[in-house]
């Protein structure tokens, strides 16, 4: 199963919608991450696309967003500066506290790695924090446009070309950087941290690396990405990072092994809770005990097509539960079964042309088509007998009896 990416918006820090992808893992969520891209780049660069990612496979939900003024967000470039990008890295956690849950991780590259530094100590949740090529201080940006510096400060603004693309600098984006103190943020940390800077990096020099590590507290790691440019063009980089960063970040996000070692605590009410993320016409997060899902309508219906609708949710319990049934009595009666596969479809036909409903059914009726695929060979007398096992598992009995939904309105 792969990895599923969800289009998102929030308000910036200005109020400008932001646009962002929320990176979900194909199963269990081990903790929510929030990565920061470089300077005048986009959630979209191959790099933060690609650890984004890998990060995913290995359980971790990871958001990624454009800056106020750049990629597919709203709002003026030209009228933002590093305190804004922090602030606008704040309300970035703020929508997966409100939405989701805080990210535990925040990352950054470049200086999107200086503004997490700068943010980490305003998101309580958050336990280890990592840059990749970061500047030890957030002026450094201005080597991009020296050239503008003087025009900048007699004018008030310059434009200039940074990839290929112009920007408007002001003046009070210098002010901005040059009052930015990252030092003594970083001192007071009190989160792990891991550094990642290539040797050769000829845009942010591998000083700045010795800079940030030196003014943090341990725990603290430096990783030299050896070969590696400033941007990880190299697919092989870049998916190194997401390795080593995954499990470094375990010790410190992970459960300690006497909390794994016992038994889960259930939730109070056993609740499923379900609510829109905003994001689209029907698109749900779907909370349950600590999974996290989604759930959405295809693009045929109005929807994103962003998780499984609530008709497919159902089918997936019908087949999980008589999976899960069969195996049971497998074990009991130590029948070599191999693994078992169930695919179930759905759809609504009339009463009249339902050969199975039997008397006394009128209208239109809910109709699943539940087929069981078993490996090796199974005698007749006991593929008879798991059929009829599958009719007990209790999803079954409770669509086939129907239930009581009782419905309140609560504050």
């Amino acid at each position: 199963m792969d990895s599923q990416t969800l289009k998102v918006t929030f308000p910036g820090a200005h109020g400008d919608a932001l646009a962002a992808r929320l990176e979900m893992p194909p199963g269990d969520i081990r903790a929510y991450a929030l990565f920061a891209h470089c300077f005048t780049c986009s959630k979209d660069i191959f790099a933060a696309a690609r650890i984004a990612g890998a990060l995913a496979e290995r359980g971790f939900a990871v958001l990624r967003f454009d800056f106020t003024g750049l990629g597919m967000s709203e709002g003026e470039f030209a009228n933002t500066n590093f305190s804004s990008n922090v602030a606008d890295l704040l309300k970035a956690a703020d929508f997966l506290r409100e939405h989701y849950e805080a990210p535990a991780l925040l990352i950054g590259h470049s200086l999107g790695g200086a503004a997490v530094l700068a943010a980490a100590g305003d998101v309580p949740e958050a336990k280890a924090v990592a840059t990749i090529g970061a500047p030890a201080d957030a002026a450094h940006v201005t080597h991009n446009f020296h050239a503008a510096l003087d025009e900048i400060e007699q004018t008030g603004k310059a434009e200039v070309t940074l990839g290929g693309r112009p920007f408007t600098i002001k003046k009070q984006f210098l002010d901005d950087i040059r009052s930015t103190r990252l030092g003594q943020r970083i001192a007071s940390l009190r989160k792990a941290l891991l550094v990642f800077h290539s040797p050769i990096d000829e845009v942010v020099g591998i000083d700045n690396a010795g800079a940030i590590f030196k003014a943090a507290k341990h725990p603290k790691s430096f990783i030299a990405l050896d070969g590696a440019d400033h941007l990880l063009h190299a697919r092989s980089d870049a998916v190194y990072v997401a390795d080593v960063l995954s499990a470094w970040a375990e010790r410190y996000i992970a459960p300690a092994p006497e909390v794994l070692d016992r038994e889960p605590e259930a939730a109070p009410d056993q609740k499923v809770r379900v609510a829109e993320t905003g994001t689209g016409k029907f698109q749900q997060t779907v909370q349950s005990g600590r999974h996290r899902l989604v759930a959405d309508e295809p693009v045929a219906f109005g929807g994103l097509d962003s998780g499984p609708s609530p008709y497919d949710f159902l089918s997936i319990s019908l087949a999980a539960c008589t999976s899960m049934t069969l195996r049971m009595y497998a074990e009991h009666k130590r029948l070599e079964l191999g693994p078992i596969a169930v695919a179930v479809s759905h759809n609504k036909i009339h009463a009249r042309d339902c050969a199975e409903c039997g008397e006394g059914r009128t209208g239109y009726i809910d109709r699943f088509v539940r087929d069981i695929q078993l490996s090796g060979e199974v005698p007749g007398d006991v593929r008879d007998k798991l059929l009829q096992i599958a009719d007990k598992c209790p999803v079954h009995k409770t669509l086939h009896a129907g239930a009581v939904v009782v419905t309140r309105l609560v504050e």
